[in-house]
């Protein structure tokens, strides 16, 4: 289901991103009750198992940025994945983590990730 990087949302990112390095970018994913931040793959790949070694290693030395960058709405903890294919529940055919901020007292919070990326 690869896209073609021309028409892939993801590949040619047109926006500012709010953090980036070699291999990734962050950007900003605005909710009034559910703060997030997508990690975008800059090459051009549909799942994370298609990372390379230096990918992962850059995306390791990335993880602290959406944490930081999520601080100001003051979260209790985090949701971190990715879905992969579509029984995973995927979408959006290019490589990207999900950072979500979770707050106490949240009914769905125990639910995970793919109850947040359904609603």
């Amino acid at each position: 289901m690869l896209t073609n990087p021309t028409s892939c949302k993801w590949y040619d990112h047109d926006g500012e991103p709010v953090a980036a390095n070699a291999s990734h970018y962050m950007v900003d994913k605005p909710h009034p009750n559910h703060p997030a931040v997508l990690v975008v793959a800059r090459r051009h790949v549909e799942s994370p198992f298609e990372l390379k070694a230096e990918e992962w290693a850059d995306l390791g030395e990335m993880l602290d940025q959406p944490r930081t960058w999520l601080a100001q709405h003051e979260p209790e903890d985090f949701t971190i994945g990715w879905n992969v294919g579509v029984a995973g529940g995927q979408h959006v055919f290019h490589a990207h983590m999900h950072v979500i901020c979770r707050f106490a007292g949240e009914v769905p919070a125990e639910r995970g990730l793919r109850d947040f990326i359904l609603r």
